[in-house]
């Protein structure tokens, strides 16, 4: 059975279209996410606008901030202090990667913590591995959406995490650990990875490299969640760090590139600056 990101993230965000539509009255305005976008990286112009398209969807206010590639490291912290300052902005995102010349974890420690929808701050990281309230990072909290409503048993289950990334990998498997699951990471240097693969009754691959993942690396009946998009080098169309065809007969559950991953992701976003909002109007 394919696994729908497009169908449940369309779920979500008509649940929060419903709710955002209620702050006005409530609270005197909507949700603010500004995403400041540096150059002109295809698939970051992409993806930036997807984040806008879904606002809209939903109902919160986008800004998108665009700045050239030759843009300074000043320059960048000077524009995430006027934001962090702006009582209007619940949510800062800077579209990564970002130029050389600018380093990306101080401009990610930059962005106020309780502005970070991304989950990318230095105190939202330690928050999840400490098991404190944090912003969860938006990918690994769209696949956990994923699993659970497959209803997807975590709880005792094998799973298998390739790849060990801050955005991804390692706090997927967190995640995971946190719902009692028993968690191997594994990455390119690991030895007999297919052996390893093979005993995974979940397997969330997310390595970046374009169907990595072969048939023979996925054991019968296992639930396999791809977050890689890549360009297939003989087609050039997009693809996943897993060979689909050949490892969807053996899968039990499996997400499609595109349409898996991908659009939980942006849901999450919304959803991380919906709770901005609201932490902030609590208060």
């Amino acid at each position: 059975m394919i696994i729908s990101g497009k169908e449940l993230s369309a779920k979500l965000k008509a649940e929060m279209a419903e709710r955002v539509a209620t702050f006005p009255a409530e609270y005197g305005r909507v949700p603010h996410l500004v995403v400041i976008l540096v150059g002109e990286d295809p698939g970051s112009v992409s993806y930036v606008k997807g984040k806008a398209k879904a606002s809209a969807e939903v109902g919160i206010r986008n800004t998108t901030i665009r700045r050239p590639d030759t843009i300074t490291e000043d320059e960048l912290l000077g524009m995430i202090a006027e934001l962090n300052a702006d009582d209007g902005v619940d949510g800062i995102l800077v579209q990564l990667p970002l130029p050389k010349h600018i380093d990306e974890d101080k401009i990610i420690a930059a962005i106020d913590k309780s502005k970070d929808v991304d989950g990318f701050h230095p105190l939202n990281v330690a928050a999840l591995w400490q098991k404190q309230p944090c912003t969860l990072p938006c990918t690994p909290k769209g696949i956990m959406k994923l699993l659970k409503d497959s209803g997807v048993e975590l709880a005792g289950r094998k799973a298998v995490v390739i790849g060990r990334s801050t955005i991804v990998g390692l706090p997927v498997a967190k995640l995971l650990l946190d719902e009692n699951a028993t968690v191997t990471i594994t990455h390119s240097r690991t030895k007999n990875l297919a052996d390893v693969t093979r005993e995974a009754e979940i397997l969330v691959v997310a390595i970046g490299r374009p169907k990595f993942v072969t048939a023979d690396m996925v054991g019968d009946g296992a639930v396999v969640i791809d977050v890689g998009v890549n360009r297939d080098p003989e087609t050039g169309k997009l693809c996943g760090d897993v060979d689909f065809e050949a490892c969807e007969p053996k899968a039990s559950l499996i997400t499609k590139v595109p349409g898996g991953v991908g659009p939980m992701t942006i849901a999450c976003l919304i959803e991380n600056t919906i709770e901005a909002f609201l932490k902030k109007v609590a208060k």
